[in-house]
């Protein structure tokens, strides 16, 4: 008999923002916004997520400002009047459906290729020319640069607030911008940046700072992190529980009210010496609610296709107060209902996930 699922449903309040239930709709990156603007078909899509039960809708990475801020054409950015204007819509509909909604702000560094919009000519910035697999090397960013780009993440956080997202997530995570200056393998700086593992930490703080400044006391501030890169599957950020407590610590008293928490299976142990998988291990470091994420809903997580399973385990670790919230993230794709499925227990009646639903945006 399937557990009970009550807790899944219970509302949780984060900075005046209270969510409707536990489960939170993952980023994920779709490349349906022409000319970097979202459109009538991006609100419908979030809209459906809302509708089928979702308490908490995380976007997909929106770009910001700086320059080679983008790594992918038709990725939506968060500074322009046409797509604030269509995040506007996004919002409204989402709201309309009864859901909240956050986006989540990016720059992905060392992973730009030239050749992508808005600015085809503009090359990789990161922390230290260093490429990321077989990528260009990009330009090692001057301390200006550096700075620029905080305010820019500022200015991000400040668009979002003004057109109505409920908070905002900066992507730490997958050896992104923030990330690559955490990972110690591409920051070579030898500035106040690099160096220290307080001072790799130092870029992150920084924007969490700027936000929280820009945006006041009250503005729900993510902050998605990651051990795995996008081309290190076993790398880790925290080899102990230790350097993650000082990770964890540097961003909590900056500002960060969330932390996502990001794996590839949720149901895998972080350290050894106790099954407390990533996000586990961060509520007990810092106290801060935690979002878990990681094959959530699939019973094979392997990209070429899965199989919809129950949620016995999910169930049993937030019971057990692992982690406060649960990310959903391609089970959501072919089955926009998931959550009301699982609430009404009708798990032979969900779609399951194929890699076609990757395609298409219903």
């Amino acid at each position: 008999m399937p557990a009970n699922t009550d807790i899944l449903f219970e509302p949780l309040t984060v900075k005046g923002v209270t969510l409707p239930n536990r489960i939170v709709m993952a980023p994920m990156t779709r490349r349906k916004s022409p000319g970097n603007v979202p459109g009538a078909d991006v609100a419908a899509y979030y809209r459906r997520r809302a509708e089928g039960g979702v308490g908490l809708i995380i976007t997909e990475g929106t770009f910001i400002r700086h320059k080679g801020a983008n790594g992918y054409d038709g990725v939506p950015d968060i500074y322009n009047e046409a797509a604030l204007t269509g995040w506007k819509h996004v919002v409204d509909e989402v709201h309309a459906a009864g859901g909240m909604i956050i986006p989540q702000i990016w720059h992905v560094g060392a992973h730009r290729v030239k050749g992508v919009e808005p600015d085809r000519d503009v090359p990789g910035y990161a922390p230290s020319a260093i490429a990321t697999g077989d990528r260009d090397v990009p330009v090692e960013m001057t301390n200006e640069d550096v700075k620029q780009c905080v305010a820019d993440f500022a200015e991000a956080a400040v668009n979002a607030q003004k057109v109505g997202f409920d908070g905002v997530e900066v992507h730490g995570a997958h050896g992104y911008l923030v990330d690559q200056f955490f990972w110690e393998r591409s920051n070579q700086r030898e500035d106040e940046y690099g160096g220290s593992f307080e001072n790799r930490n130092r870029f992150g703080k920084e924007i969490v700072e700027a936000i929280r400044a820009a945006c006041g006391p009250d503005f729900m501030i993510v902050f998605r992190f990651s051990q795995w890169k996008i081309d290190d599957y076993k790398t880790r950020l925290a080899n102990t529980p230790e350097e993650l407590e000082l990770f964890l610590k540097t961003l909590s008293d900056a500002g960060v009210d969330v932390f996502h928490c990001s794996t590839r299976r949720f149901w895998e142990a972080e350290f050894e010496g106790s099954d407390l998988n990533l996000a586990g291990w961060a509520k007990k470091l810092c106290g801060k609610p935690v979002i878990t994420v990681g094959s959530i809903g699939l019973e094979n997580p392997d990209w070429a296709g899965a199989k919809s399973t129950d949620v016995d385990e999910l169930v049993k670790r937030m019971s057990d107060g692992e982690f406060d919230l649960a990310a959903v993230g391609r089970q959501l794709l072919s089955e926009p209902d998931w959550p009301k499925m699982i609430q009404q227990g009708r798990y032979d009646d969900i779609t399951p996930y194929t890699k076609e639903a990757l395609s298409g945006l219903e």
